[in-house]
């Protein structure tokens, strides 16, 4: 990771991340870190989270991980109220967990759509809900909701996914709404095709490069540090009067 643009507003500031262990999660927990904010971070990934954790604690940042199943949202605010006793009150909270599980839309049950939305889209409103207070009390906040361009360009047997993705930024502008009052921003951030190392060992074979190549306008590709560095400029005081947008990251694919 180089971190290549310095935000003193994230210095000391309490940053929320959900599905911090891996991926892009992961990329957001090392960028928060390296600016000096107080990153509490979940995940299901128990032994990931706590390497991860342990690794960014020996160097000197301020870094906490909760082993949590987001779907569970009982457990999920117990989660969320222990980071807030850690570090304060959080500031910025990330919702970047979600799961692009593949599905064919005529196998879909009541009980997988629900499950879907769960993991996707559910854990993000009450993540704010549980968070919210706290920026109200302080007078700001930046929440930063990930979204997905794979809705914007129809992307095959991710019908429900696509429909919690879509949704999401319909969360942001409610919320934006609700909140800004209270000078708390709500944005989405929308990455493209990110090479982590889940897509490189699933999907990333030399057809889905060839479409890469030809749908970025942009050449190389995107990685989890592209998304993360925009995640720090919106949870950065550098972003003060933006809020109920999204921000795409994704070379320049999606209209």
């Amino acid at each position: 990771m180089t971190v290549t643009a310095r935000y003193p507003s994230l210095a000391g500031v309490p940053v929320i991340i959900s599905g911090g262990a891996s991926g892009i999660g992961e990329a957001l927990v090392r960028n928060f870190a390296a600016q000096g904010a107080k990153v509490g971070f979940v995940d299901i990934l128990a032994e990931r989270g706590e390497h991860l954790a342990a690794e960014l604690a020996s160097a000197g940042q301020i870094v906490r991980f909760v082993r949590c199943d987001i779907t569970d949202i009982a457990a999920y605010q117990v989660a969320l109220a222990s980071l807030v006793a850690a570090h304060g009150n959080a500031l910025v909270l990330i919702n970047n967990a979600g799961h692009d599980e593949r599905h064919d839309w005529q196998d879909v049950t009541p009980v997988y759509w629900d499950e879907r939305m769960a993991t996707n889209l559910k854990h993000s409103f009450f993540a704010i809900q549980a968070v919210a207070p706290g920026m109200i009390r302080a007078g700001r906040g930046s929440i930063i909701n990930a979204g997905s361009i794979s809705w914007m360009i129809m992307v095959p047997r991710l019908p429900i996914y696509e429909a919690a993705k879509a949704a999401t930024h319909g969360l942001t502008r409610s919320m934006a709404r609700e909140l800004g009052k209270h000078g708390i921003r709500v944005n989405t951030l929308v990455p493209g095709w990110v090479m982590t190392d889940r897509q490189l060992a699933q999907w990333v074979d030399s057809s889905a490069e060839l479409l890469i190549d030809n749908s970025q306008a942009l050449a190389g590709r995107v990685y989890p540090d592209d998304v993360a560095r925009m995640a720090l400029f919106l949870a950065s005081q550098d972003s003060a009067m933006i809020s109920a947008q999204q921000f795409v990251v994704d070379g320049g694919w999606a209209n």
